[in-house]
């Protein structure tokens, strides 16, 4: 009788949290949601089940996903494995020739098809593509001390409308196309995931990490932040490390027509469906109108 009684307090909790999440579910319903996957999760075949889960319940609800990933951690074992050291400079990986090749085949190849296979096994249709199919993303170098980390100078998007359309998941690799050679960039993800999200006029974009979000001085997560902090912040030396490409990212995402961006803890289960379909939230969201140029869409 225990456990009946357990169990029917279990479903009427449940049922009382889908009643709750209803105006979300309606506000939801239709928006483009670009979210970056990233971080140690990505190793964990338990975590990886679980953020593809929350993925194919939001594509369910109507809600349009894109999902872009990085793969840091894997490149990093292979190029260890190799042989070839890995530097970074202002939290952007260096890439020479050898490193570009690894980087195209750890995240072109076998992360990207792993999340493909964690959707569909979640009960999904997801298809992975990387920047360079149809000219997504065409880059130029961002820096002469990153070699080829390319930097979103044109963005073709028609093919990932094409496919949340017809009800697939894109699921993107960031690796670019040169503008100049057709050389193969590497593009970090965060970038990536701005350049797509800003290309699509995208309703939320979620930039998954391994912290709790952006913190201040005090070392408390800031649930509201403006450009304006971001700025003065970074000046400060308050937000550095890997946190500047993200807040770098919202910045350029929201002032090119993302309505908000939010920096979460990926860490923290099912961090998107508590961020889009509760009042609580989580992480850091930053919101502007503030015009910025950003990479010309063609399509």
């Amino acid at each position: 009788m225990q456990k009946q009684t357990l169990t029917m307090t279990d479903a009427i909790h449940t049922a009382k949290m889908l009643s709750e999440a209803l105006p979300y579910l309606q506000r939801f319903s239709g928006a483009v949601v670009v979210v970056k996957f990233g971080g140690n999760a990505m190793g964990d075949d338990a975590a990886m089940a679980e953020f593809a889960r929350d993925i194919v319940l939001m594509r369910q609800v109507g809600v349009n996903p894109v999902v872009v990933h990085g793969g840091g951690p894997m490149i990093n074992e292979m190029l260890a494995k190799l042989g070839i050291e890995s530097k970074f400079v202002r939290g952007k990986r260096v890439t020479d020739k050898a490193t570009v090749q690894v980087v195209e085949m750890i995240l072109s190849g076998l992360v990207n098809k792993r999340i493909v296979q964690a959707i569909m096994d979640a009960g999904g249709r997801a298809v992975g593509i990387s920047g360079k199919d149809d000219d997504m993303m065409v880059c130029v170098p961002d820096d002469p001390e990153l070699g080829f980390v390319g930097r979103p100078v044109e963005m073709n998007v028609q093919v990932l409308r094409d496919l949340y359309g017809a009800g697939i998941i894109p699921v993107v690799a960031p690796v670019a196309t040169g503008m100049a050679d057709n050389e193969t960039f590497n593009v970090n993800g965060d970038t990536a995931a701005g350049a797509i999200a800003g290309a699509l006029q995208a309703d939320r974009l979620l930039l998954l990490t391994d912290v709790a979000g952006v913190k201040n001085a005090a070392g408390e997560v800031m649930t509201q932040i403006t450009p304006e902090e971001i700025r003065q912040m970074t000046a400060d030396g308050v937000i550095s490390g890997g946190m500047i490409p993200k807040t770098e990212t919202a910045l350029m995402a929201i002032d090119a027509g993302t309505r908000a961006v939010t920096i979460l803890d990926g860490r923290i289960p099912n961090a998107c469906l508590l961020e889009l379909f509760t009042d609580h939230g989580a992480g850091s969201q930053i919101r502007s109108t503030a015009p910025r140029v950003m990479p010309r869409v063609k399509r």
